[in-house]
């Protein structure tokens, strides 16, 4: 529900200056998290994140998440904002990834890593399973069916994983891998946002 008062208006205002993005819950609800100032970085809106966290809400605590794409990092530092474990936030962007850099150095030192890396050659190293997996790449580049495909086949995904989905409202649903089920799905103007689960394959556990 989107609260129509004077502080939000003017937490709204402070989130559309150019150069940062702020964090709207958990334990740095209202910081502002300073990114450069690219045509391309388009962080996820206020209302979809706040949709996406109550989606999120009985799972997000002590998580191990992963930001693919990160970009403005607003999806893996608001996870770690509202109790997630880990949070690796994948940027291929060199000033993008620095001011990511120093966010974590000031919220979560311990409990944040950056990785300056392409991210679809990141995900042919060694994988690490993730409980929670954003997935928002730049919509013009057409990379959500290698960066799913990928998730799924290189052992990325714990048991029982929620992958969030950012794509064009135009094109529908992105296409899921075989056993994945779409749990729920919106849209707010020309974003189309979607939450895939994994289900638990015979013989493994939930975290």
């Amino acid at each position: 529900m989107v609260r129509r008062n004077r502080s939000h208006g003017r937490n709204n205002a402070l989130q559309k200056k150019p150069g940062y993005v702020r964090i709207i819950g958990g334990r740095w609800r209202g910081r502002r998290i300073a990114v450069p100032e690219r045509p391309d970085l388009r962080p996820t809106p206020d209302r979809v994140r706040e949709t996406l966290f109550n989606w999120l809400a009985p799972a997000i605590a002590g998580s191990r998440c992963l930001d693919l794409f990160a970009g403005t990092g607003a999806l893996g530092l608001e996870a770690a904002s509202r109790g997630a474990r880990q949070v690796v936030l994948v940027e291929s962007d060199r000033e993008a990834a620095e001011r990511l850099r120093e966010a974590a150095a000031a919220l979560a030192p311990e409990g944040c890593e950056v990785v300056q890396a392409d991210a679809l050659s990141w995900l042919r190293s060694t994988p690490r399973p993730f409980d929670i997996v954003f997935v928002d790449p730049p919509f013009r580049a057409g990379l959500m069916d290698a960066a799913v495909q990928a998730l799924e086949s290189g052992g990325w995904l714990a048991p029982g994983a929620r992958i969030y989905l950012e794509a064009p409202a135009g094109g529908g649903v992105p296409a899921l891998p075989a056993g994945w089920v779409l749990h729920r799905s919106g849209r707010a103007g020309a974003v189309g946002y979607h939450l895939a689960l994994r289900p638990l394959a015979a013989g493994e556990g939930q975290r």
